[in-house]
């Protein structure tokens, strides 16, 4: 007999008819055919367009902005700085939100916005701009982490003092911040093994690539009421902080979800929408704001550059004794690098009893850094898997059988304080290690890199609403946004609890007024968490069928049954009723009895976490550098693939998006700290013609804290990329390469250091 736990009512045993098939999506064909919406493709009559104008220079004080000659030019409507902003406190969290979003005392970064304008056209506003007036004296700048923690190093803001660590002087510094995690003794475990390995390792930012750049819309009325059209991974988030930052009360502040044209973590934190609200109060127009291709590079969030030192240590046999870190996290201009999930993440997939971890995040005058799936995680794991990958080797060891001889599993204490329930680290290395690729010879002159990647997985707070209509069909309305097409997801698993048809189910993205408040969707999330929410609304709703039809036949409601989309009698004694769908009883019933709505709300907790391994083969050309990646098998558990080539695609795009973190991708600044490839021409991403085919195998070791066991699938692909690219070249060129991205210049001093002895 299955067991049915009570929490989610999970049943292993359970005969799935829509969740585990791949429907067509449902938003399919309108992106594909172009008539998607997306956040430039909005327009409200009278509009006026925004543009920003940006500091050139990467730390600057700003003496004066005279604006009187912009404001002047025909067609311009308003012309704003941060003096038309309320005034925060700089230091505070909402402080430096606002001043990211325009400078005050001091420009931060080449690309900060230092003022906005708005014109009857957009060609308009770029001469506006020009023709606004900034003195600034130009002050020393650092952009790299090293730089900035450097004795004598230019130090951004005055304020700043290291939290978390007790033995900081009380004088200016560009740490932040000071974390350490610890288990048992290092000392005790590095004693007791046989091979020590040890490397410094580094990373450059890399922006996360989304095809559309931020658009919005934003209509301040004349009451006060503000609505917002843009793109966004955070519909609630920015209406919170929106109002925080620009003191407007919640409740006045609509924010309306766009298309995403991709996000990956980018599109959680704004950047014009408060522009585009102030400007629209002061122009009392709509104002629509589009950011240029340079403006995405220049002026929004990329990832955290690194420095790093990692050490670990094993017994001749293989098994793990202790491992240690010194970890540097390059923030922007501001705290908000999410480096805690680094220390958290980076061991976390082996059964480890002695570590420890010290983590620093540190400013630099760099644009504000934002997220990027598994946000500081993937860098960190190149070093902590090169590592792992290295001590396989010195001990003799199959790389795959080492991590077996390590892996975490089930009843696992984390550094984090965590005890995991099922987890499936073993069951994806096995699976791994059973796949063609894997068993296929490596070819001479050809590299192999082994990699594994872990990430929490999150829930969070969740609302939706489902309405049945008179004809049977539901409508579903939730307020996370659509990333990676998690609609037709959602929509499988309302209909797979209901027993309907998925065609019947439609999933709308709902905007801030008309929901309670839904967290970001970003984690790995959203599918696990609002699918907990929707199967929630559909067994409520089920009640409420079940009621109504138990009425129509006068018999009581434990006499009725809800299976395959239909109420029947429990039993033949009820009666000798024909079972009715949901469409014959909301028909029969919506006109007297009213609609049959539901709607649910909670924070959801109990996601499991997820595990992938890498395969990769690639050659290096060792005339000039360049890598050409040959094959590539991504091995992850799902959980539950509720639809699975719509999780194929997200651990596809993983392995590309890392193969261009790990071979090319870096943003390069001039002596100036002025960024110098802030266009897709020179910030080289892998296109078509560079990306191997990427076979995927899906595991599915059940979440039992989910209805249908789910995992999230989003962070945990890219995790091991860069990883198993770097221990793919060391196995092809002999040496190991210890800085990202492994470009052809940095191969090439490589394969002459290994020439030269």
């Amino acid at each position: 007999m299955a067991t049915i736990l009570e929490e989610s009512g999970f049943n292993p045993d359970a005969d799935l008819k829509v969740v585990g098939t791949n429907p067509v999506k449902h938003d399919g064909l309108d992106k594909v055919l172009g008539r998607a919406k997306f956040g430039a493709d909005a327009y409200l009559p009278g509009m006026l367009y925004g543009k920003i104008l940006r500091s050139p220079h990467a730390h600057a004080i700003i003496k004066s902005i005279d604006t009187s000659k912009a404001e002047a030019l025909p067609g311009v409507k308003a012309v704003i700085t941060s003096a038309d902003f309320p005034e925060i406190p700089q230091g505070t969290g909402w402080g430096d939100m606002s001043r990211n979003t325009i400078a005050r005392e001091k420009a931060l970064f080449d690309g900060h916005p230092v003022a906005a304008v708005a014109a009857t056209s957009e060609q308009v506003a770029k001469r506006a701009c020009k023709l606004v007036e900034v003195e600034y004296e130009v002050l020393p700048h650092v952009i790299d982490v090293e730089d900035a923690m450097a004795e004598g190093a230019p130090i951004l803001h005055d304020y700043m003092r290291t939290k978390g660590d007790e033995n900081a002087l009380d004088v200016p510094t560009n740490v932040c911040e000071k974390m350490v995690s610890k288990l048992g003794d290092v000392a005790v475990g590095f004693e007791a093994a046989d091979c020590v390995v040890e490397h410094e390792f580094d990373s450059k930012p890399m922006h996360q690539g989304y095809i559309e750049p931020q658009g919005c819309i934003a209509d301040y009325s004349e009451d006060g009421l503000v609505e917002v059209w843009t793109c966004t991974q955070a519909p609630f988030v920015y209406r919170d902080r929106l109002s925080a930052v620009l003191k407007i009360d919640a409740a006045k502040i609509n924010v309306q979800q766009s298309e995403l044209g991709g996000g990956f973590g980018g599109k959680t934190g704004f950047y014009a929408e408060p522009l585009a609200i102030i400007l629209s109060k002061k122009a009392s127009a709509p104002v629509k704001m589009t950011l240029t291709r340079a403006e995405v590079f220049r002026g929004t969030g990329p990832v955290s550059g690194t420095k790093s030192r990692i050490k670990m240590g094993c017994t001749k046999d293989g098994k793990i004794t202790a491992a240690e870190a010194d970890l540097y996290f390059q923030t922007g201009p501001y705290t908000g690098s999410m480096y805690f999930n680094a220390p958290n993440a980076m061991f976390t997939r082996y059964e480890l009893e002695n570590v420890y971890i010290e983590a620093y995040e540190v400013v630099s005058n760099r644009p504000k850094v934002n997220s990027f799936r598994a946000p500081c995680v993937p860098q960190i794991v190149f070093g902590v898997e090169g590592i792992i990958d290295e001590m396989a080797k010195k001990v003799g060891m199959d790389p795959i059988d080492f991590r077996l001889k390590n892996a975490a599993k089930e009843g696992h204490t984390t550094i984090y304080g965590d005890t995991w329930g099922p987890v499936g680290f073993i069951e994806t290395l096995e699976a791994a290690k059973e796949t063609d690729h894997y068993k296929t010879p490596v070819k001479d002159g050809e590299g192999r890199g082994i990699s594994c990647g872990f990430w929490f997985n999150r829930g969070g707070e969740t609302s939706s609403t489902m309405t049945l209509a008179p004809d049977g069909t539901v409508t579903i309305a939730t307020g996370t946004a659509d990333v990676a097409g998690s609609r037709i997801s959602i929509a499988m698993m309302a209909a797979e609890e209901l027993g309907i048809s998925v065609d019947k189910v439609r999933v709308r993205m709902a905007d801030t007024n008309s929901l309670g408040f839904n967290r970001v969707t970003a984690g790995s999330r959203t599918t696990f968490s609002v699918g907990m929410v929707v199967v929630d609304n559909a067994r409520k709703c089920i009640t409420e069928l079940c009621r109504r039809a138990a009425n129509i036949w006068g018999v009581a409601e434990e006499e009725v049954v809800y299976e395959d989309g239909q109420v029947k009698p429990a039993s033949s004694n009820v009666g000798d009723f024909e079972p009715m769908s949901v469409g014959e009883i909301t028909s029969k019933t919506t006109m007297t009895n009213g609609a049959i709505v539901s709607s649910s709300s909670m924070n959801v907790t109990g996601a499991g976490p997820g595990f992938g391994v890498n395969i990769v083969d690639l050659k290096v050309d060792e005339g000039t550098g360049r890598v050409d990646v040959l094959r590539w098998t991504v091995v992850q558990d799902a959980g539950k693939a509720i639809h699975p080539v719509q999780v194929e695609g997200q651990l596809q795009g993983a392995a590309i998006q890392g193969m261009g973190w790990a071979l090319n991708e870096e943003y390069i600044y001039t002596d100036e700290g002025k960024l110098d490839n802030p266009g897709f021409l020179d910030y080289r991403m892998p296109v078509a013609s560079d990306a191997p085919m990427v076979d995927c195998k899906i595991v599915e070791i059940p979440n039992p804290k989910h209805p249908f066991g789910l995992r999230g699938v989003g962070e945990v692909p890219v995790v091991p990329t860069m990883a198993a690219v770097g221990n793919a070249i060391t196995d092809a060129i002999g040496i190991r390469p210890t800085s990202l991205p492994m470009s052809p210049p940095k191969l090439l001093k490589l394969i002459e250091e290994r020439d030269a002895g």
